[in-house]
């Protein structure tokens, strides 16, 4: 169990997983009290079924505790531990958030985002272009989704750094299997919900064309929105909207310089770019995991799982599963279909899947025609992303023949 969280699984953690859904496919960790499903059936049971498996991190037992349950403790739904109101509601209170929030990811919605996407891709390349080095990362991937967030909800760009180390701390305490936060994220999200509540006032009196002030006429309107549902939402979309695009984008440059010959074929078929996208997503997966809570006594693979159980339900793996993906360990740009389920699965299907892949498929583009005879700038090991839940890189510096900046243009 330790590999689990060792650096060369962080690294590539596909062996590992090829292992345990071959010999132990329902797992109980001891001493985590913690059980883990790992093939591809099982882990899209358990986050579609929210009858049997609760998206609250704490439940009371229907049925008795449970092994690592933790007794009788009880969780407010919207409680702040873990984190954030979406991802941490069951129907109906999940159906009637989500319904609200979702009109600012519409396809029209999401759409009128491009133009501005374009923009920020080429500033960023232009402040590297001249060069002829760039860390993908630091330079490029996470600032891109960050001021992409920062401007959706309205608020300074300029404060994406306080952002990266609020996003880091939420995320690093996201791998707690007791569900219950570090001290260093507790901090962090109580920062951030206070620079929120500040916006909040602002846009209270001084509405804007923003998410947040459209977060509030909801609020007034329908009565459905408190303004701790406004910061939860707030967290996630700066949480989940940077992570998940900044580690999709790395990992598509990295999966493509490690497989010269998909790369070259995408340079001679740039129509297959949504293709490819979709096979980073299954190969490797930006976010590796999710954890739910056995609502009552549930059998799945022949395992019994007691109600008040924390399970995790490993999407890394399910999405190498060689009995749903044909020569699931090829990196195949071409790959379909491709029912990879990288997004979860269910009601709580990424609402941001969209924006994660319009970003990505607007910086590749960007990255293939303007970063020419792109590369690795050595083979140094990489260093794995914070925790098990995310997967990407922390840095990858890359080389390129330089090329004149563009202006933004």
């Amino acid at each position: 169990m330790n590999e689990l969280f060792s650096i060369d699984f962080l690294r590539n953690p596909y062996p590992t997983y090829a292992y345990l859904r071959s010999n132990q496919p329902v797992m109980y960790m001891e001493p985590l009290q913690t059980w883990s499903v790992f093939q591809y059936d099982h882990v899209k049971s358990v986050l579609f079924d929210h009858a049997n498996f609760s998206s609250e991190h704490r439940l009371k037992p229907k049925d008795g505790p449970a092994p690592g349950a933790g007794g009788d403790h009880v969780d407010s739904p919207d409680s702040s531990a873990g984190g954030f109101s979406l991802i941490t509601l069951d129907p109906p209170r999940h159906t009637q958030l989500r319904s609200l929030v979702s009109k600012a990811f519409t396809p029209k919605a999401i759409a009128a985002l491009e133009p501005r996407i374009v923009e920020l891709t080429h500033e960023l390349l232009d402040k590297v272009s001249a060069s002829g080095e760039m860390d993908l990362i630091g330079d490029f991937s996470y600032p891109l989704p960050v001021i992409v967030i920062a401007e959706m909800l309205g608020i300074p760009s300029e404060d994406r750094e306080q952002f990266k180390h609020w996003s880091d701390e939420v995320v690093a305490s996201a791998d707690n299997f007791a569900g219950e936060q570090s001290s260093e994220a507790a901090d962090a999200r109580s920062a951030m919900d206070d620079y929120f509540r500040s916006i909040i006032a602002e846009r209270r009196l001084n509405p804007q064309d923003d998410l947040i002030s459209a977060l509030i006429a909801a609020e007034d309107s329908q009565q459905q929105l408190s303004e701790k549902d406004i910061l939860s939402f707030c967290a996630l979309l700066l949480v989940a909207g940077n992570e998940t695009t900044t580690n999709l984008i790395g990992n598509a440059v990295r999966s493509l310089l490690d497989h010269p010959d998909q790369l070259q074929k995408l340079r001679e078929q740039p129509e297959l770019l949504p293709s490819a996208i979709e096979e980073v997503l299954r190969y490797r997966s930006p976010l590796q995991a999710m954890f739910r809570t056995a609502a009552r006594d549930v059998e799945i693979g022949g395992q019994k799982i007691p109600a008040g159980s924390r399970v995790v339900a490993w999407m890394g793996a399910a999405n190498h599963d060689e009995q749903k993906f044909e020569d699931a360990g090829t990196f195949d740009i071409t790959r379909s279909p491709n029912p990879h389920i990288a997004f979860g699965h269910g009601l709580h299907f990424c609402l941001g899947a969209p924006l994660a892949r319009l970003e990505a498929k607007v910086a590749l583009e960007a990255i293939l025609e303007r970063l020419p005879d792109l590369a690795r700038a050595n083979q140094e090991p990489l260093t794995p992303a914070r925790g098990f839940i995310v997967h990407g890189v922390s840095s990858l510096p890359l080389t390129f023949t330089k090329t004149p900046a563009r202006g933004g243009s």
